[in-house]
């Protein structure tokens, strides 16, 4: 049977995540039923990564093995046909190898996540920021981050129910860029990594605002990550200002 890999983007507010639940809807359920629409059973899809409740995606991947060989840009365009009015769109698509696997394949993923400070509330991005009231020291924020580079146990910034083997993890990649914003302040991190524990990068912005907040030193982080100990963590913050932007593969298989 071919495949087929697709570059998926998606809203999170409506879904109950990516993987699919009965009785809660999810995006792997609006794309598996929108390919079922073009082929004669309804294929399962894989993908890069299992956002949560409310992370949205502009680089989500996903392979499907399909029962007839399409035209890849066909495929996208009839694909997309069928998701509609669902906030999910398929903004690549490609016929890979048999040994291309989405999940398994991967090399990087990469996540972005916006705070934005501002005592007004927000309104054009509701559901896609984490807003707080406080202006953020962004260079603080930097000091903290530097001590997560690297490998290192995670345990301190991993949700109690991971079901990861390890805890251990390497941090390719963490930057703290500072906006503009209405009326207030916006802090975008981005972080890249292999792969990543469940709520790893939602435990690290949580202790980080905390940082910039003024109410944790940034050494303070390296203490809490040597701990390793899951009550050293700062707050979890909450998903809808997370983005999955890219997953990173040996050959790009949309180049």
């Amino acid at each position: 049977m071919p495949r087929f890999a697709f570059r998926i983007e998606y809203l999170g507010t409506p879904f109950n995540g990516w993987q699919r639940q009965d009785g809660q809807p999810s995006v792997q359920q609006a794309v598996e039923e929108a390919l079922a629409r073009l082929n004669p059973t309804e294929p399962r899809i894989a993908a890069a990564g299992r956002t949560d409740t409310g992370v949205h995606a502009t680089g989500q991947v996903a392979h499907a093995d399909l029962d007839r060989d399409w035209d890849p840009a066909r495929l996208l365009e009839a694909v997309n046909h069928h998701l509609k009015p669902a906030p999910v769109a398929i903004t690549a698509c490609a016929r890979v190898t048999e040994d291309f696997h989405a999940r398994f394949s991967a090399i990087e993923r990469r996540y972005t996540f916006r705070l934005v400070a501002r005592r007004a509330p927000v309104v054009f991005d509701a559901g896609q920021v984490w807003q707080v009231r406080h202006r953020l020291d962004a260079e603080a924020m930097r000091a903290g981050a530097a001590h997560l580079l690297g490998l290192h146990d995670f345990t301190t910034f991993r949700a109690s129910l991971c079901q990861a083997k390890s805890p251990v993890k390497t941090l390719d990649e963490i930057t703290i860029d500072e906006h503009p914003y209405p009326a207030g302040q916006e802090i975008r991190f981005h972080l890249r990594a292999r792969s990543f524990l469940h709520n790893q990068v939602r435990s690290i912005v949580g202790t980080l605002e905390r940082v910039g907040a003024g109410a944790w030193e940034p050494d303070r982080v390296k203490q809490a990550l040597e701990a390793r100990e899951r009550a050293a963590c700062g707050p979890v913050c909450p998903p809808q200002g997370l983005t999955l932007t890219g997953v990173g593969y040996p050959q790009d298989p949309f180049a």
